[in-house]
């Protein structure tokens, strides 16, 4: 059996893990664990506080700081409502194209790591060799960001990461952040035809959502010059606005889920403290003089840093050879580099698959792309 086959045969194994970010992903990481220790690893599997969930970090060569991680997530979208054609958990394969819910987001790259190990630990001696496979990556990055917590706490740091979402194997230097929040509004209830003796919620909140626009437009013009990406700016999204139940009854409740993806952190920070601003100054005064108990609250749902273009990037330039790319992309979508960028490491983002197929029904991989895949990490070991 080739490398291919092997690993397109443990890209099976993986999809039948049905590892939907809202439930557990234990079943997945054991089977990692399992094969990553008979290879010679030493495993490590860290829990998050519920217990369901886990990252697992499965590492060759010596202890220590330094060397090289290879990261992916094992979590997948769910697949409830889409047209899926043959069960989204089980894969099959068809004109060389490899179907399942996971296929390229991205447990083709997993599968790549799983079968190359072997190979890359007996060439790669001199130095740490992590491969970090992670939960709630599509829910905030929530595996990642207690996986850098850890490596703050023990003071280690990878020199290189290589996050494999899809990319089709073109190499990816920088994507914007995101930043997701729930703002809920609490007011008073009362009857349509007395509006001044109650807090409307929906009122207020389609106030904050005037100025969240308002404080969009005003991003533009702190567009970076040279900004690579499209659009250019940060951007604010608002995804969900409601609240109210009647035509004839002051709402008392309302909620607005809205999201920024910042090009620079400063902006993340001007979009905050305006935000700030407005509700501490304006709307909350307003309503706590009809009724005390009125309130605004924002919740982070998470904050993951993006990926900034570096003038030095050793992992960049490392994928660049690997893959003979003449150059490198900006992309859109999100990803965990950033997170592991803001702690010191070199991280860049190459992988198999394309972002056009992850999320949607009938989700595939070619076995061209993993393929390719195998072929970069081949040329990893000799590199290295």
């Amino acid at each position: 059996m080739t490398l291919l086959d092997r690993t397109v045969a443990t890209l099976g194994d993986l999809i039948s893990f049905p590892t939907v970010s809202k439930d557990t992903n234990l079943d997945v990481i054991g089977y990692l664990a399992r094969r990553m220790e008979e290879m010679g690893a030493r495993i490590e599997v860290v829990h998050d506080d519920s217990g369901t969930k886990a990252n697992l970090v499965a590492t060759f060569g010596p202890e220590g700081d330094g060397g090289l991680m290879l990261c992916g997530h094992t979590d997948v979208v769910p697949v409830a409502d889409q047209p899926w054609t043959q069960d989204p958990f089980e894969m099959w394969e068809a004109d060389g194209l490899l179907y399942g819910r996971g296929t390229c987001d991205m447990k083709g790259f997993i599968a790549c790591c799983v079968e190359a190990a072997p190979m890359l630990a007996e060439q790669v001696t001199d130095r740490p060799l992590h491969f970090v496979f992670t939960h709630d990556e599509e829910t905030g990055c929530l595996g990642a960001q207690a996986l850098v917590e850890l490596l703050k706490k023990r003071k280690l740091r990878p020199a290189l990461a290589i996050i494999g979402e899809p990319t089709e194997m073109r190499v990816i230097e920088g994507h914007k952040g995101c930043y997701e929040y729930h703002t809920e509004f609490t007011g008073l209830e009362g009857h349509g035809s007395a509006p001044d003796r109650g807090v409307n919620a929906v009122e207020y909140a389609s106030r904050y959502v005037g100025r969240l626009l308002d404080v969009a437009d005003r991003l533009k013009a702190r567009t970076p010059e040279g900004s690579r990406f499209d659009p250019p700016w940060t951007t604010i999204n608002v995804g969900v606005l409601s609240g109210g139940h009647a035509h004839n009854v002051i709402p008392a409740r309302a909620e607005v889920a809205w999201e920024m993806r910042p090009v620079v952190l400063e902006d993340a920070d001007f979009v905050k403290a305006d935000m700030d601003a407005y509700v501490n100054e304006v709307l909350l005064p307003a309503m706590k003089a009809v009724s005390p108990d009125a309130g605004i609250t924002t919740r982070t749902i998470a904050e993951v840093p993006g990926l900034e273009p570096m003038e030095t990037n050793a992992a960049r330039d490392l994928c660049c050879t690997l893959t003979g790319a003449n150059g490198t992309h900006i992309v859109p979508f999100g990803t965990e580099a950033g997170l592991f960028q803001s702690l010191g490491i070199d991280a860049v983002v190459c992988g198999p698959g394309s972002i056009q197929q992850a999320h949607m029904a009938d989700e595939f991989i070619s076995r061209d792309q993993l393929g390719q895949c195998l072929d970069m990490l081949t040329r990893l070991g000799s590199r290295l």
